[in-house]
């Protein structure tokens, strides 16, 4: 390590080593250099390890540096930060401890080889120390990382549990993580420590660029958090500790911020737990998660069928089934007529069967089942013989019968129109009970009619029930638009701002795609309404809101006057097209235009709607 570059000013510079032309003098100068690191104290080191940080990020499966020893390096360099405070404080040191752990997970990600060879290396006891919050928050967030990843492993797995409080301070640290980022960073500005700023923002400054970095490396911290304790959660003599009530009843909440939104958060770890009987009993006797689990099993978001798996295993669960079987089975209800979710195939039969499983298990006594409940899985269990029967139909036959539905519907648009709000609703049931089992597209139409319907004589309840079953038919699943938006609204109507906010993003999606001449002419700018709500939920849902409020950076004055106007809706409404067999591929024409000239149906209206105009 003798050869420098005439420019270079600091001896056996890495950089300098790296540029050795013979392979052989390379590899030994390399591993002279990962010995010798962590016993110098010149200045000058964060730049070789930000350099190895680079490397690992880019090619985390290359193996030169693992075999040439810079897991004890990064070891001993962790070490060094935790033990020696005025090395750590000396020059650009105090970044070390975090590149070493980030290169510890960055290499240990993919390939178990590497897992095992960090382990040997003795990394985990110095990750551990880092979990424990020796230093600060950011640092925890890669060691957190890295401890996920060598869990991740059967042949390392044991080594990361042989430590009995990472799973106990993992479990912390996924409660406390957002109020930690948001009182150690974001609340005061004048306080952050310039290099954390630096970390985050990786040179590109600004107050604004540290803030939204900090709510993604929060939820980051959050997510990876529940990563490591997952892996825990796969083996059942670790479910007692996990499934203590103060820490289940927070895990739907774990959504991981918007910025994550591949990570399985919460519900992950919900699913892994559910997966084992031992975790079904804690779950199902907690009513506030199977509440969380309906409406994430509801929602359009990529971890709806996690929610649907727990759902479905706590009612087969004899043990469990009692428990969740009124909340659980009037969703289920509404999800059975979803084909394809992802990589589940045939999800709605799954959802059937169950169903049908769980009406033929419960009789009487403390397992029975409600006669409502009852009624509702016989009802759909109907529906599906309906289909079969619709099946050896003739097709003049079908014809006859969207005819009929069609009249009926036409009847309740004519009802909507005067005012008479019930009685729309009722013939929308009426067209819906006629209309052939196999025309999707208009009962998706219909469902989101009468959706709307619910909303003006505040139903929220039903009407997310009526836009989830439009949602299921419609083809792509979960992206017609108007029940997007309509749901968007119960949910509001009902507190739940993240499950809002989702639909309300996706319905803006939906329109800058749409054909729909009603919905096409808003591709370039979203209406003021829309824009309004959707600020409104982000406010209402946003990561730090409740560390925010417990901290008072949240003042919460003029809130309830940010909301939207009847208007927003007006634009809405649907009348459906003329059938499935024959139409334009549309199924619905839009009225905008009458609504909003009309000021005389909109007083009509006014009575049965002055409640949503608060609202929004």
């Amino acid at each position: 390590m003798d050869k420098v570059s005439p420019d270079c000013p600091y001896p056996g510079c890495f950089f300098c080593v790296m540029k050795e032309a013979n392979p052989s003098k390379r590899r030994a100068s390399v591993s002279k250099f990962f010995r010798e690191l962590p016993s110098q104290d010149d200045d000058g080191q964060v730049l070789p390890i930000s350099g190895l940080w680079n490397t690992a990020m880019a090619h985390p499966n290359d193996p030169e540096f693992i075999e040439l020893g810079i897991f004890e390096c990064m070891a001993a360099l962790i070490w060094k930060g935790l033990k020696n405070r005025r090395w750590l404080s000396h020059d650009q040191n105090i970044y070390i401890p975090y590149y070493a752990a980030h290169i510890i997970g960055s290499y240990t990600m993919n390939m178990e080889e590497f897992a095992e060879m960090a382990v040997h290396a003795g990394v985990v006891p110095a990750l551990v120390e880092l979990l424990r919050g020796r230093l600060t928050w950011v640092e925890q967030r890669v060691a957190v990382r890295a401890l996920g990843h060598l869990a991740t492993y059967a042949s390392t797995f044991p080594a990361v549990a042989s430590h009995g409080e990472i799973l106990e301070l993992s479990m912390q640290l996924a409660m406390s993580a957002l109020e930690i980022v948001y009182s150690h960073f974001y609340q005061y500005v004048d306080r952050r420590l310039s290099y954390h700023c630096d970390l985050l923002t990786r040179g590109m400054g600004g107050v604004e660029l540290e803030s939204r970095k900090a709510e993604e490396w929060a939820s980051q911290l959050q997510c990876w958090s529940l990563q490591l304790i997952n892996c825990f959660a796969f083996k059942p003599e670790f479910l007692p500790t996990i499934c203590k009530p103060d820490f289940l009843v927070k895990l739907p909440g774990m959504w991981g911020g918007l910025v994550n939104e591949n990570s399985p958060a919460g519900i992950g770890l919900l699913r892994t737990i559910c997966h084992h009987k031992l975790g079904r009993g804690p779950v199902a006797s907690c009513p506030e998660i199977i509440e969380s689990l309906c409406n994430i099993a509801r929602s359009s978001d990529d971890w709806q069928y996690m929610a649907i798996d727990c759902l479905i295993w706590l009612l087969q669960d004899p043990s469990t089934s009692h428990k969740v079987i009124d909340k659980g089975v009037p969703i289920l209800i509404d999800l059975a007529e979803i084909t394809t979710l992802g990589d589940h195939k045939k999800l709605g039969d799954l959802i059937i069967n169950a169903l049908q499983e769980c009406i033929q298990s419960h009789g009487t006594g403390r397992n029975s089942i409600s006669s409502r409940t009852k009624e509702q899985v016989e009802e759909l269990l109907s529906s599906r013989e309906r289909l079969k029967w619709e099946k050896n139909m003739p097709k003049e036959d079908l014809h006859i019968k969207q005819a009929a539905a069609l009249v009926v519907k036409l009847e309740g648009n004519s009802l909507f129109s005067s005012g008479d709000i019930s009685g729309a609703a009722l013939k929308y049931s009426e067209a819906l009970a006629l209309c052939p089992m196999r025309s999707k597209k208009e009962r998706t139409v219909l469902y989101s009619n009468r959706a709307q319907c619910h909303l003006l004589l505040q139903q929220p309840l039903a009407a997310i029930s009526d836009t989830t079953r439009a949602l299921c038919l419609h083809n792509p699943i979960n992206r017609h638009a108007k029940s997007l938006w309509r749901r968007a609204q119960a949910y509001d109507m009902l507190g739940l701002a993240k499950e809002s906010l989702l639909d309300a993003i996706l319905y803006i999606n939906e329109c800058s795609q749409s054909t729909d001449p009603d919905l096409s002419s808003r591709q370039n700018k979203v209406p003021e309404y829309v824009e309004r709500f959707v600020k409104k939920q982000m406010r209402a849902a946003w990561l730090f809101r409740e560390a925010a409020v417990k901290h008072g950076g949240v003042h919460c004055e003029g809130d309830a006057g940010d909301v939207c106007g009847q208007e927003t809706d007006d634009s809405e409404w649907e009348t459906a097209s003329e059938s499935d067999i024959g139409d334009d591929g549309n199924g619905e024409v839009g009225e905008a235009h009458e609504w909003k000239n009309n000021t005389e149906r909109k007083d009509r209206r006014s009575k049965a709607s002055k409640k949503d105009v608060k609202r929004g």
